[in-house]
C-alpha cells in the first residue's frame, strides 16, 4: 500500500486538529477505544483512513489497530500512525501514555488541503467527531484550525520560553481557533457564564464540563473577514483584558500574509526561484514569494570583451584543459547522487546544481578551507565546461585559475571567479548563481 505522500503537498495548508485528552488505563483498551474508533468511522466519511501503521502497513480495520498498538507498546506508552492512499491526505496519529504516568489519550489528525473543508456539511462532522471524543475523554484544551494560521499565531508557546510553556501550557485563551475545547479549568477561569455566552458560530457545554466553540460554519474560509471577525469577537469575548481592534488588526495582517502572491521572478532564474520557494514552509509561502518578486540578482560581472582578454600563459594547453576536465568531474563525482544531471553539462543541470548547495546551505555547512581547495576549483571548471559545451565557448587557460577565461561570442568569462563568489555565503548561491550567469552568456554569445 502506498499511502499519500503528505509532506510533498507542500504548498497547501492542512486543517490540524490537536487533542489532548484522558482515558481509563484500567478498562480493557478495545472497549474503552470504542467510542474513539466509532466517532471516527461515523463521521470522518471521505477522509477516513485506510491504511494503520504500527511496525508495517496494514489496511484500516480494528483489528489492524489493535495490532499496531500491540506493537510499539512499551513500558510508557503505545502509538500508532493512521494514514490515507486517495485524496485529500491524512497524517494521523494516535498516542497512549500509560502509568505511572497520568493516562494520556492524545490525537493528532492534519487533513490536506484545507480548501477540503470549505462545504459546511463536512465541517458539521468533523465537529460532531470531536465533540464526541471530547465528551468521552475530558481534555484541558483541544484545537483544530488552519495549520499555517497557528505558525502565524505562535503555536503552541505563543513567545513563552519552553520552561514556562511546559510548565504552564494552555494556562489561560492566548487564542481562539476556528474550533475549541476548553476543559473545566479553562472554563472556570474565564467564568463558565461569560464563555457560554461568546459570540460564535456555535457554543456548547459538554457533560463533563468541557465547552464546544465553533466560531465560523467552514474551516477553510477562516482568513476571510467575516471569520476573521467572528474570531476577533469571540476573543475579545473571553479575554475582555484584551482590545478588540488590536486583536482584528493582527488577524488581518495574518490573511495578509497568507494571501496569494503571484510569483514574478527574474527570468533568468525562475526555475531555480520556484525551487527555492517549494522548500519553504507553507505559512512563509507567499511572503517568500513576495520577496523573491522584488529581490533582483546582481549583473554578472566576471567578463572582459574579447579583444581585453588575457591571453594563454600556460606551457602545454593540452594538458591544462586536461585539468579543467578532471575538476569538473571531481563536481560530478561529489554531486552525482544527489544530482543525478551533474553528469549532462547543461544548462538545466546548472540550476539542479544551484538548488542543491542551496538546499544543503553548502558554505556554511562545510569547512571553509576545503570550500575553497575542493569546491571552488570543481565548481568553476563545471561551470566552464558547460559554456563550452553547450554555447561553443573555448578555454582560454592560464596558469591562476581565477585568471582562466572561457571565450564565447564577443566575451570571455572567468568561471573560476564566479566560483568563489558564490560559494561565499547562501544568500550569494542565489546572488552568483551558475545558472544566471549562464543565461547571460548565452544572451551574448553572437
Amino acid at each position: 500500500m502506498k499511502v499519500l505522500d503528505f509532506h510533498e503537498l507542500k504548498t497547501d495548508d492542512r486543517l490540524r486538529l490537536t487533542f489532548d485528552g484522558t482515558f481509563d488505563p484500567q478498562a480493557a483498551r478495545e472497549r474503552e477505544l470504542e467510542p474513539f474508533l466509532q466517532a471516527l468511522e461515523e463521521h470522518a466519511g471521505e477522509w477516513m483512513p485506510d491504511v494503520v501503521e504500527g511496525k508495517r502497513q496494514r489496511k484500516y480495520s480494528r483489528a489492524a489497530l489493535w495490532k499496531a498498538l500491540e506493537e510499539r507498546e512499551s513500558e510508557r506508552y503505545t502509538h500508532c500512525g493512521l494514514y490515507r492512499t486517495k485524496w485529500p491526505a491524512l497524517d494521523m496519529s494516535l498516542w497512549l501514555r500509560l502509568p505511572p504516568r497520568p493516562p494520556e489519550l492524545d490525537i493528532t489528525v492534519n487533513v490536506k488541503p484545507l480548501s477540503f473543508f470549505a462545504e459546511e456539511e463536512r465541517c458539521r462532522h468533523f465537529v460532531e467527531l470531536v465533540r464526541v471524543w471530547a465528551s468521552r475523554y475530558p481534555v484541558s484544551h483541544a484545537v483544530a484550525h488552519s495549520s499555517d494560521d497557528k505558525n502565524l499565531a505562535g503555536f503552541p508557546d505563543f513567545g513563552r520560553d519552553k520552561e514556562t510553556w511546559y510548565r504552564d501550557g494552555f494556562d489561560k485563551i492566548y487564542e481562539v481557533c476556528w474550533l475549541n475545547v476548553f476543559g473545566p479549568k479553562l472554563v472556570e477561569s474565564v467564568g463558565r457564564e461569560r464563555m457560554l455566552s461568546t459570540p460564535a458560530h456555535r457554543v456548547e457545554e459538554l457533560p463533563n464540563g468541557c465547552v464546544l466553540l465553533v466560531t465560523w460554519p467552514t474551516a477553510a474560509d477562516f482568513a476571510s473577514e467575516e471569520a476573521r471577525l467572528a474570531q476577533a469577537r469571540a476573543h475579545a469575548h473571553l479575554r475582555p483584558d484584551l482590545d478588540f481592534d488590536t486583536l482584528l488588526r493582527t488577524l488581518r495582517e495574518r490573511s495578509a500574509t497568507l494571501a496569494p502572491v503571484e510569483p514574478r521572478f527574474h527570468p533568468d532564474l525562475a526555475p531555480l526561484l520556484s525551487r527555492v520557494v517549494d522548500r519553504a514552509a507553507s505559512y512563509e509561502r507567499q511572503r517568500r514569494i513576495a520577496e523573491l518578486n522584488a529581490w533582483q540578482p546582481p549583473e554578472p560581472e566576471e567578463w572582459r570583451p574579447a579583444s581585453s582578454a588575457l591571453p594563454p600563459d600556460v606551457d602545454n594547453p593540452g594538458r591544462a584543459l586536461e585539468i579543467y576536465s578532471t575538476l569538473a568531474e571531481h563536481l560530478v563525482a561529489l554531486l552525482h547522487t544527489q544530482v543525478p544531471s551533474v553528469f549532462e553539462q547543461t544548462p538545466e543541470s546548472l540550476t539542479d546544481v544551484d538548488f542543491y548547495f542551496w538546499r544543503e546551505d553548502f558554505p556554511k555547512s562545510r569547512l571553509r578551507e576545503n570550500i575553497e581547495a575542493h569546491a571552488v576549483p570543481a565548481i568553476g571548471a563545471y561551470l566552464g565546461e558547460v559554456l563550452v559545451r553547450t554555447l561553443g565557448g573555448r578555454w582560454i587557460p592560464r596558469q591562476k585559475l581565477d585568471e582562466t577565461q572561457v571565450l564565447v561570442g564577443n566575451r570571455v568569462w572567468f568561471p573560476f571567479i564566479r566560483a568563489h563568489r558564490y560559494m561565499r555565503s547562501c544568500q550569494a548561491l542565489l546572488d552568483f548563481s551558475l545558472t544566471q550567469l549562464y543565461r547571460v552568456a548565452e544572451r551574448h554569445r553572437s
